[in-house]
């Protein structure tokens, strides 16, 4: 098993097998994840990796992402019963390792996290968690500000990203994980923390 796929290779299996918009979404955020990452000097090739394959189960039916998750053992909140769609960055990750013979635990990590997030998150984590939310591609009020503040300062980001996905999940009467919570109050208190040390 290679560590590293073949970009061509899964560029061309996506092309095959995502729905255009869905593949121009991944192209779009790999390329993203590129710019926010050359900035702190991470691995553009891990990058633009994750970036392709990080919607790998997104097409998936509900039925089939709970199959997958029982099977592979990743359920962990009855959230992801009741909203199936949450295990597809799970999921995903599953299935680069499968599908492409992605090995890179930093890769796995940043696919596993790129919907709801955990405390904790690596700067890898944390530029796949915002490129897909900022690719030129997305549309929603804020986008502009958030890209903006992804180029200076991650932990200041990720909160504004958590807070705006909490408040639309709140408009429109969606149910909320617990770790996007949680994961937004981490990010909270990182930045009160540093307020106070400056």
């Amino acid at each position: 098993m290679r560590e590293y796929a073949d970009i061509n290779e899964i560029e061309a299996w996506l092309a095959a097998h995502l729905k255009a918009e869905r593949c121009r979404h991944s192209l779009a955020v790999a390329e993203t994840a590129v710019m926010l990452g050359s900035r702190l000097g991470l691995d553009n090739r891990k990058l633009r990796l994750a970036g392709l394959v990080h919607d790998l189960a997104k097409g998936l039916s509900d039925q089939l992402l709970l199959e997958i998750a029982e099977e592979q053992d990743l359920l962990t909140d009855d959230v992801e019963r009741l909203v199936p769609d949450l295990l597809h960055a799970p999921v995903g990750a599953v299935m680069a390792r499968q599908q492409f013979g992605i090995k890179d635990e930093e890769i796995l990590a940043g696919i596993a996290a790129h919907t709801l997030g955990r405390p904790g998150m690596s700067n890898f984590e944390k530029i796949l968690f915002l490129a897909d939310m900022i690719e030129p591609g997305r549309s929603y009020p804020g986008r502009e500000t958030l890209a903006a503040l992804a180029e200076t300062d991650l932990d200041a980001a990720m909160l504004s990203g958590l807070d705006s996905t909490i408040e639309h999940c709140l408009r429109r009467g969606r149910i909320l994980h617990t770790r996007t919570v949680d994961t937004r109050n981490y990010f909270l208190r990182l930045i009160n923390e540093r307020a106070k040390e400056d």
